[in-house]
């Protein structure tokens, strides 16, 4: 039972709330315990908010994902977890969610209603998601895309930090290019399959797909590369030489098309990140040249 709770949860997705400690990180605060623990906070409360959101997905989706080549092996859709169980585990995260920004209230001093209001706002839009949002084209991934900068955001409020508009551009145009990449997954799954991994599957198709992720990663490495060169980020920083690390970013964007346009298995961004060894030499590259440019 334990198992299957696990995966109803999908722990695996949290890493992209690490998104809340980047603020941190280009902030130079990363290692200073008097911002690491807000951020904490706000992981934790993130974690539990989306792994409630999951668990209201899996209840929704349960008669299509029976169908899903895929999906079917959910632990509600297989029926190792019963809807009730689901909906309980549910409850429960977004208690839990509730409770990490209290507590984080409470020990920090107060401050946090910005936090609880971001968490709140990407609660109720994934709800709206849930529930309708998910099958109109175009809003759907722009959601998506939205509720890593709220993570973002919420990890600048929660620590104090000012967020540069290139960070939450690049944010923005990061997470878009990679659910447009999920979106082609999904395309080509019911090309060749007939099987509809969500209902607005026949809105999208491949040469439109193939375009988008074209010109949002273009575009994304212009942003980068641009925030790089930027007079108020080399005095920030102190330093000229960030357009360095642009060499990781073009590396790992281009691997990720390839993986999407060669190799047609970019249904998942996480499991990518978490198998492919190429890009993940690629973000640790970035993260050693960058950290050391403006840390040393």
């Amino acid at each position: 039972m334990l198992k299957e709770t696990l995966k109803i949860v999908r722990p695996q997705q949290w890493t992209k709330n690490l998104f809340v400690f980047l603020p941190l990180f280009f902030d130079k605060h990363l290692f200073e315990v008097e911002y690491l623990l807000p951020a904490i906070v706000v992981f934790v409360a993130f974690c539990a908010a989306a792994s409630s959101i999951y668990c209201l997905n899996d209840i929704i989706d349960v008669e299509s994902d029976r169908v899903h080549v895929l999906k079917r092996e959910r632990p509600v859709a297989s029926g190792r977890v019963s809807k009730r169980t689901a909906c309980f585990i549910m409850f429960l995260c977004a208690a839990v969610s509730a409770l990490a920004v209290m507590v984080g209230d409470f020990a920090l001093g107060g401050g946090c209603l910005k936090i609880a209001l971001i968490i709140l706002a990407y609660f109720f839009m994934n709800v709206a998601y849930c529930f309708g949002l998910k099958n109109k084209a175009i809003v759907d991934i722009f959601i998506i895309a939205t509720g890593f900068v709220l993570r973002v955001l919420a990890g600048g409020f929660a620590t104090g930090i000012w967020l540069s508009q290139w960070i939450i551009l690049m944010t923005f145009l990061l997470a878009l290019f990679l659910a447009l990449a999920k979106r082609r997954d999904d395309v080509v799954l019911f090309q060749e399959t007939g099987t509809k991994a969500r209902e607005n599957v026949d809105t999208y198709n491949i040469p439109f797909l193939n375009a988008a992720i074209s010109i949002v990663g273009s575009v994304t490495l212009v942003c980068y590369i641009m925030y790089t060169m930027s007079p108020e980020v080399t005095e920030r920083f102190g330093s000229q030489h960030l357009y360095l690390t642009s060499g990781f970013v073009l590396a790992a964007i281009m691997r990720y098309i390839q993986i999407t346009f060669v190799n047609g298995d970019s249904g998942s961004p996480t499991k990518i990140l978490l198998r492919d060894l190429f890009i993940q030499l690629c973000i640790i590259g970035w993260i050693v040249s960058f950290g050391i440019i403006i840390y040393l």
